[in-house]
């Protein structure tokens, strides 16, 4: 059985998804204020279910999350036993991360920087997450920053989710078998296009050789 996320997080998904995509000065104002005004989490709390139904499927040591927003996938996994660093524009965003953590009895490791500049460590990881943040410049610094072994998990909305949103920007969405694409030098370990009726989400867990 797949598990959908909740209609409030799909909202704020997409929110998300409109948002990304300017400049860094104006990307990083619009997500403050998001984060800034909702005094609670706008993702929520609860980790990304594709996240969970993979855990078992994630070596652990140091993981990178890659707009992390919140936090609620940093600290699911800082909570299982990992070394995490999350990193986001938006320092608001990296404060409730932080506080999430607190609350759940760990900590993470936070780094606020402005992804299209973002230079990943190679070879220091043995998991790299993506959850819907599509920069395609990324994925060879994602592949080069694994270890050998090392898993990434990656997440994103596809064109056709503009069935139910036509506001998105194409270029920010994944084509249908793009994600796959991207990672086909690397050991496709689940691979996924689902429609559950309220978006179409890509999802894959691929190991670096």
């Amino acid at each position: 059985e797949t598990k959908t996320e909740p209609k409030a997080r799909l909202q704020g998904l997409n929110y998300f998804q409109k948002l990304t995509g300017d400049d860094a000065d104006t990307d990083k104002a619009r997500w403050d204020k998001l984060y800034s005004k909702n005094k609670g989490y706008v993702f929520g709390k609860d980790p990304a279910a594709f996240l969970v139904e993979s855990l078992p499927l994630l070596p652990v040591g140091r993981a990178l999350d890659i707009a992390m927003g919140e936090g609620r996938n940093a600290v699911y996994l800082a909570k299982k036993g990992f070394h995490v660093v999350g990193v986001d524009i938006s320092e608001i965003a990296i404060r409730k991360a932080k506080r999430l953590a607190t609350e759940n009895g760990t900590r993470i490791r936070t780094v606020i920087a402005d992804l299209s500049k973002y230079q990943i460590q190679p070879e220091s990881y043995e998991v790299i997450m993506d959850f819907y943040y599509l920069n395609r410049s990324l994925v060879p610094q994602i592949k080069k920053g694994l270890k050998r072994g090392g898993v990434v998990i990656f997440e994103g909305n596809t064109v056709a989710h503009m069935k139910y949103d036509k506001t998105q920007n194409r270029a920010w969405l994944l084509e249908a078998g793009e994600l796959r694409e991207l990672f086909k030098d690397l050991e496709i370990i689940k691979y996924r296009e689902l429609d559950d009726g309220k978006q179409v989400v890509a999802s894959l867990v691929a190991r670096k050789p």
